[in-house]
């Protein structure tokens, strides 16, 4: 058989079931979902794997009907659509004629994929455009039905909190899932203490900052996709003696990331201003290990060495590897470009000037830097101030669109009903009441060896992880007042258990939360869950979930329409 992917699901699929894996199993050819004739492949059965999109299903069709039909062989098609069937779709392919192609019509449900043993996410990538703009709920179900499939592997949740309209959603569909089939009591005992499900837009702020974890910069100066980065390739090139570097790669450098490699495990969460002192410290242990060949003077020593190497090697290789990375980035970070928006950003999350047509977004916009980058700085401002004044407000559109071209303007209503950009309606700004009892900014943070998740910002602490960390302790009633300025309803629920499988909490023992993110997780939350998770009081383990791992970039850019120019 062969299988015709739709591109966007090669990349999740990879982490569940590699190439190797599809092999034994008799897949023969792997093509990616193109218009025109189906590539030649000696196979009987062609399976599209697709998500339920209508601009796919026309591919499809053009792929079927193209097909050769006086081969001596005729191909058999079957469709599978990821993670669910879609009516809109059949009758779709029914109206091209095409449906009867398929002898199986299928969905494969991937809910939550395992990208890190603490990390799950949906890779739905407009989620949030979806449930904010388009009031479509359908990866909500998504995931009610992920975490139901959670349940039944790892014991019922005996407790959810939630906070915001889609957590409130997800919460009501999966008391529905589990009155509407009994069956699903298990009897398994419980991973989970409690589950936590929060909106993005209770917090839209930290996604709109730049990052400061080492990955959480990866992620925003080159994109993380699936676990994988694409790297500029001259400052991996082996250095040979003589050469003159003559013939630098070309081909970006592909690299996997994750906690299977001990270094970036260990790196991946500091900041990145304590990320070089490690490295250094590796490279003198390494070395210092690679001495000992000198002094292996018997057969046992020798062996022992040897028996070693591998390990040795592979540790060596990382090193290089995330000193390029490293030395990539701090050419970014030393910028006076990233120095002057950092300062921006800081001032605005601390509350300094928030009020005001700010100078550096004029001039970026009058040299026309990215347009990306102003929309976040420009949402930013607003996030920070509760909204803009209209006469603020004005001027910035005014600016870009006079800048970037007047087709922006639907991006900019876009980012005004998901809540990023707006006027301030009630004249009452309360973030400063915000960012004070929760305590979201820092002035004394310690990026070396910090004592609070705002290093991860170098300053600002995550609204959504504070509220995560104050849940633990003390609860949430000691910040009702703040829960009531932040969007949507805030709940508790709790799951009945059979008798018997109620925990009895040894001494000691952490509980284990499961926080669910709707709308999308950056990775400088998760190193602030997981600092949590380490700190030797703090009693809580924390797993994520999430619809969609995202930087300001992405995020930004799922709720910018793209218009094209009418071709005259």
């Amino acid at each position: 058989q062969a299988i015709v992917w739709d591109e966007y699901l090669t990349g999740p699929f990879g982490l569940i079931a590699q190439y190797s894996l599809l092999k034994e199993h008799e897949v023969e050819k792997m093509f990616t979902l193109k218009p025109g004739r189906l590539p030649q492949a000696d196979v009987k059965n062609v399976i599209f794997f697709v998500r339920p999109r209508l601009e796919l299903m026309d591919i499809i069709t053009d792929n079927v009907l193209r097909e050769d039909r006086g081969r001596a062989p005729q191909r058999d098609f079957h469709i599978l659509f990821v993670p669910r069937r879609s009516l809109l779709c059949e009758q779709w392919l029914k109206e091209q004629g095409v449906l009867g192609s398929f002898i199986h019509r299928e969905q494969y449900s991937l809910d939550l994929i395992p990208f890190d043993g603490d990390l799950l996410s949906m890779e739905a990538e407009s989620a949030f455009k979806e449930c904010y703009l388009e009031s479509d709920q359908t990866s909500l179900y998504h995931a009610a039905k992920g975490l139901m499939t959670l349940q039944a592997l790892y014991g019922t949740i005996p407790q959810i909190f939630g906070k915001g309209e889609c957590a409130r959603h997800v919460a009501n569909m999966m008391i529905r899932m589990k009155r509407e089939f009994p069956g699903s009591q298990n009897s398994i005992f419980p991973v989970f203490d409690t589950l936590l499900l929060l909106d993005r837009n209770v917090d839209l702020l930290t996604p709109l900052a730049t990052q400061l974890t080492y990955e959480g910069l990866i992620d925003e100066i080159y994109g993380i996709q699936n676990t994988y980065v694409k790297l500029p390739p001259e400052k991996f090139a082996p250095k040979k003696q003589g050469d003159g570097g003559k013939d630098l790669p070309t081909e970006p450098k592909k690299l996997q990331l994750n906690s299977a490699e001990e270094l970036y495990a260990e790196i991946r969460d500091k900041n990145f201003n304590a990320v070089g002192s490690v490295l250094s410290k590796k490279a003198k242990i390494i070395s210092a290990a690679f001495e000992e060949r000198h002094h292996a003077k018997t057969v046992g020593e020798i062996k022992q060495f040897v028996s070693q190497l591998p390990h040795m090697q592979a540790a060596r290789s990382s090193l290089a590897n995330h000193t390029s990375i490293a030395e990539l980035i701090k050419d970014i970070t030393t910028s006076e470009d990233f120095f002057d928006n950092l300062t921006v950003e800081q001032e605005f999350m601390s509350g300094i000037d928030t009020d005001k047509v700010n100078n550096y977004i004029e001039d970026c916009i009058a040299q026309k830097h990215p347009l990306i980058k102003i929309l976040r700085l420009v949402c930013l401002q607003s996030v920070c101030n509760s909204g803009l004044k209209q006469k603020v407000l004005d001027h910035y559109k005014k600016e870009i669109l006079q800048t970037y071209g007047y087709e922006h303007i639907l991006t900019l209503n876009n980012l005004e009903k998901a809540g990023l950009l707006k006027s301030q309606t009630s004249g009452r700004n309360n973030y400063p009441t915000i960012r004070k009892t929760l305590r979201l900014w820092m002035d004394d943070v310690n990026e070396q060896n910090p004592n609070d998740i705002s290093y991860v910002y170098s300053g600002y602490a995550p609204l959504s992880v504070r509220l995560a960390q104050l849940l633990a302790r003390p609860g949430w009633r000691s910040i009702e007042e703040v829960l009531k300025m932040l969007p949507g309803p805030h709940f508790e629920e709790r799951q009945q258990l059979p008798t018997g499988l109620q925990k009895k909490r040894q001494h000691g023992e952490n509980r284990v939360t499961l926080v669910f993110f709707l709308g999308g997780v950056t990775y400088a939350e998760i190193a602030a869950l997981r600092f949590l998770s380490q700190m030797e009081d703090g009693g809580t383990e924390y797993v994520i979930a999430t619809t969609k791992l995202i930087n300001g970039t992405t995020w930004v850019k799922s709720l910018m329409e793209k218009l094209e120019p009418a071709p005259f």
